[in-house]
């Protein structure tokens, strides 16, 4: 009769955590779809997902106003937009920040700054933190990249130069959503995001 190595045991054991906690992940991962929101915008209108009624996918980006890694990829994600929504995937950006940490990112400086930038898609405030925590967002900017059936496709950077746009050689997000338009998987379908923390209260 064969014997189990205690170690053999310990490693099952490890490993049946791992998988049964990534089923019950306390934010969505890659495969999971995402609940839809109600955020007002800088206009002052409450928007969801459901608004968007011939959307193919979104481009859920969390950003905000202060963070000097968000402002380098305010361009990008403006042509994210320019580029997929005539194609049924708009930019949704999101601003999960507390103001009372940093007041840059009040509602109030995301009217004037989505007006003195002309930001060509919905720029959202998370007011009471209730979104990006369902997302698993941890920094600004954090994309997320869901199909027409809001399944979550890809989660991550935008791609892999923050400083250079010219210098880019991976569109993480480009890429991703091509793939998801044409009904492929994205490949990678996760990427570290890279940028300021989100402040939380």
């Amino acid at each position: 009769m064969k014997r189990f190595c205690p170690l053999s045991v310990i490693l099952l054991m490890g490993l049946t955590l791992v998988l049964v906690s990534s089923r019950h992940s306390q934010h969505y991962i890659v495969g999971e779809k995402a609940e839809d929101f109600s955020l007002k915008d800088t206009e002052g209108k409450m928007v969801t997902m459901a608004d968007y009624k011939d959307a193919k996918g979104f481009i859920i980006v969390f950003t905000c106003n202060h963070c000097p890694y968000a402002q380098l990829y305010e361009k990008r994600i403006a042509d994210l937009h320019r580029k997929f929504a005539p194609l049924g995937m708009p930019v949704i950006a999101i601003n999960p920040n507390d103001p009372d940490i940093v007041p840059d990112d009040s509602y109030t400086a995301m009217q004037k700054r989505a007006k003195d930038k002309k930001y060509p898609y919905a720029y959202l405030f998370d007011e009471k933190q209730l979104v990006y925590p369902k997302f698993g967002a941890t920094r600004t900017p954090h994309v997320f990249v869901l199909d027409k059936d809001r399944i979550v496709r890809y989660i991550g950077a935008i791609d892999d130069n923050p400083e250079t746009p010219e210098a880019v050689k991976k569109r993480y997000v480009d890429d991703a959503a091509t793939a998801v338009l044409r009904g492929q998987k994205p490949a990678p379908d996760f990427t570290r995001a890279v940028g300021c923390t989100i402040k939380k209260k």
